[in-house]
C-alpha cells in the first residue's frame, strides 16, 4: 500500500503564485474533502498546508492535484484557463482570414477582443500576437500611427525573444514608416535587423525573406536599385527553405519590382504569376489586388496599355473600401495609364478624386508619398494642356510634400520637370535653384545614404 505524503516531505517554500487558492476553490467547486483530494499520495494535512499558502507544491504533486481537479497542470500553476488558449488561436486565424479576404476593419475589432482577452488572462504570446495583426490591419486601412504602436507594442511584449520571434513586428514597423514617407528610416530598420540575425548566427530562412523582401520597396523608392537587385536575389536563393506559402508568395512580388527596374519583364512576369497562384490558392485577396497591380505595372512598361488599364482597374476595385494608401497608389498608376492612352481629362479627374480621399481620409502625415505622386501627374497633365501655370503650381506642391520623405530619386525627378519648364519660360534662375535642389537630395546610385549595407550571411 503507497504511504501518504506529508507537508514534511515536500519543499517549505511559500506559495507566492496563489496555487492554494486555486486548489481550494477548485475543490470546493467539485464537492471534495482534502482528504478526497489527497488520497493516495498525500495527506489531508498537506492540503490544509497547501491552501493556506505555506507550501508551493512540487512538480510531482502538481500533476497529481491538477489530474484529481481535472484541470491542466499550467491552469492549476498559473491560474490560465486552458480552453482559453485554445480560443485565443481560433481567434486569432479567424482574424487572419477575415484580413486575408479584404475585411481589415472586421478583423481589427476581432483582435481587439482577443487583445483584451489574452490581457487579462496573461497568455504574453497570444497578446503579441494579436499585436501584430492589428497592426497589419491598421495598414491596410491607412492607420499609420495606430500600425506603428501595435507594432512597438509587440515588440516590447517579445523583448526577452530571439529576433527571429521579433521579426514580423519590424518588418511591419518599417512598412509603416516607409508609407508615411520616412523611407530611410524604414531602410533603417530592416537593415539593422538583418545584420543582427547574421551577427548572431540566426540563420532563419523565414525570417531573412520576410526582411529581405520588405527592403525592396524602400530601396526602389529611394533610388538604391543595386541594394534592392541584392536583396531580391537573397531572398529568390533562400525561398526553397521557406515553409510559409503566404512568405513566398509576398517574396515573388518584392522580388518582381526590382526585376522590372532592371528590364528583366519576362522574370518579373513569372514571379508574379507564382505570387498570384498562390495568393488565389490561400484566398488572401488583398496581396492579390497587389499582384494585379504589380503586373499592370509590367504592362505599363512594356507599353501594354490596354493591358495594363484592365490589371489596374481589377486591382483597384479589390481595394476599393478596404486598403486606403495602396488604392490610392493604384489610382496613381491608372491614371499614368490613361494619360498615355490619350484621355487626359479622364486622368485628371481620377488623380482629384484621389487628393481629396487622401486629404479627407487620411491627412498629409499619411498619405504625403501619394499625394505627391498624384501632383506630379497633375503637372504633367497640365503642360501637355499648355497650362504652365497650373503645371508649376501642382509641381511645388509636390516638391513640398516630398522634401522630408527620402524619396530622393521621386524628389529629383519633380526637380528636373520643374526646373525643365522653368527654363523653357526663361526663368533661368530659377530653374538653376530647381535643379540645385534636386541634384543636393539625389541619393548616389545603389545607396541609401545610410552607410554599408547590410552584412550577408555565411552560407
Amino acid at each position: 500500500m503507497a504511504t501518504s505524503r506529508t507537508a514534511g516531505s515536500q519543499e517549505r517554500t511559500p506559495d507566492t503564485d496563489g496555487i492554494g487558492r486555486r486548489v481550494q476553490r477548485l475543490r470546493a467547486e467539485r464537492g471534495l474533502t482534502q482528504r478526497q483530494l489527497a488520497e493516495p499520495e498525500y495527506t489531508a494535512a498537506y492540503i490544509s498546508t497547501l491552501e493556506s499558502g505555506r507550501v508551493r507544491p512540487s512538480e510531482t504533486a502538481l500533476r497529481h492535484l491538477a489530474a484529481r481537479l481535472g484541470v491542466s497542470v499550467d491552469e492549476l500553476s498559473t491560474g490560465r484557463p486552458g480552453h482559453v488558449a485554445t480560443e485565443l488561436r481560433v481567434r486569432l486565424t479567424d482574424a487572419r482570414q477575415l484580413l486575408a479576404a479584404g475585411e481589415a476593419a472586421d478583423a481589427a475589432e476581432l483582435l481587439r477582443e482577443t487583445l483584451a482577452s489574452a490581457e487579462e488572462h496573461g497568455f504574453e504570446g497570444e497578446r503579441a500576437d494579436a499585436l501584430i495583426a492589428l497592426g497589419d490591419c491598421a495598414l491596410d486601412l491607412g492607420e499609420l500611427t495606430e500600425a506603428r504602436e501595435s507594432f512597438e507594442e509587440a515588440e516590447r511584449q517579445l523583448a526577452g525573444e530571439p529576433l527571429t520571434r521579433r521579426v514580423a513586428a519590424v518588418r511591419g514597423r518599417a512598412v509603416a514608416h516607409l508609407l508615411a514617407g520616412e523611407l530611410r528610416y524604414s531602410c533603417y530598420l530592416l537593415e539593422s535587423a538583418i545584420d543582427e540575425l547574421n551577427r548572431s548566427g540566426l540563420h532563419d530562412p523565414d525570417a531573412l525573406v520576410l526582411l529581405h523582401s520588405a527592403a525592396i520597396a524602400p530601396y526602389m523608392d529611394m533610388g538604391a536599385y543595386a541594394r534592392a537587385a541584392q536583396s531580391a536575389e537573397l531572398a529568390l536563393s533562400l525561398a526553397p527553405s521557406v515553409n510559409d506559402p503566404a512568405l513566398v508568395a509576398r517574396m515573388h512580388r518584392g522580388v518582381a519590382r526590382a526585376m522590372i527596374a532592371e528590364g528583366r519583364s519576362a522574370e518579373a512576369e513569372a514571379s508574379l504569376a507564382k505570387a498570384q497562384e498562390l495568393y488565389r490558392q490561400l484566398h488572401i485577396r488583398t496581396e492579390l489586388a497587389h499582384c494585379h497591380w504589380m503586373r499592370g505595372y509590367v504592362r505599363a512598361q512594356d507599353s501594354d496599355l490596354m493591358g495594363a488599364e484592365a490589371e489596374l482597374r481589377t486591382a483597384r476595385d479589390m481595394l476599393a473600401g478596404r486598403a486606403q494608401l495602396f488604392a490610392a497608389q493604384v489610382e496613381v498608376e491608372l491614371a499614368d495609364v490613361l494619360r498615355r492612352l490619350g484621355r487626359r481629362q479622364e486622368a485628371a479627374d481620377l488623380l482629384s478624386g484621389t487628393l481629396d480621399a487622401l486629404g479627407a481620409a487620411l491627412g498629409p502625415e499619411r498619405g504625403a508619398v501619394h499625394a505627391a505622386a498624384a501632383h506630379r501627374l497633375l503637372g504633367l497633365i497640365a503642360e501637355e494642356d499648355g497650362a504652365g501655370e497650373d503645371a508649376e503650381l501642382h509641381y511645388c506642391q509636390a516638391l513640398s510634400l516630398l522634401e522630408h520623405s527620402g524619396a530622393a530619386g521621386d524628389l529629383a525627378d519633380i526637380c528636373r520637370l520643374l526646373g525643365d519648364l522653368l527654363r523653357r519660360e526663361g526663368r533661368i534662375e530659377a530653374a538653376l535653384d530647381a535643379y540645385r535642389t534636386g541634384l543636393g537630395h539625389r541619393a548616389a546610385p545603389g545607396t541609401t545614404t545610410l552607410g554599408p549595407g547590410p552584412s550577408q550571411p555565411d552560407y
